[in-house]
């Protein structure tokens, strides 16, 4: 399914909007990440472990907006957006959402 963040899609014509599409992940963090970050944040530099499990979170998140789309019949998801929250202490959302179109 194509995904762009963009209104319209170059030289396709959208006929018909389905609706708002959806798909979010709630991530807590792993006490062993939790360490291994602290020591991070005394030395500096990327905290892999976390970047890891942000990019899965956003990756299922992903999958859980193309799933809906897919439901409705959709071709595409269009004006695609990224966000992040915190939950509570210790977890995030990541929320990601759309416009599901029909092409021509």
């Amino acid at each position: 399914m194509l995904c762009v963040t963009t209104p319209d899609i170059a030289n396709r014509t959208i006929k018909e909007v389905l609706g708002t599409v959806t798909g979010n992940v709630v991530q807590s963090k792993h006490v062993g990440r939790d360490i291994m970050a602290g020591f991070k944040t005394i030395f500096g530099g990327e905290i892999k472990g976390y970047t890891e499990m942000l990019t899965e979170a956003r990756e299922e998140a992903m999958r859980r907006a193309v799933a809906e789309a897919e439901s409705l019949g959709a071709d595409a998801i269009v004006n695609v957006r990224f966000t992040t929250s915190a939950i509570m202490q210790g977890a995030s959302e990541i929320l990601i959402y759309g416009t599901a179109v029909k092409l021509d």
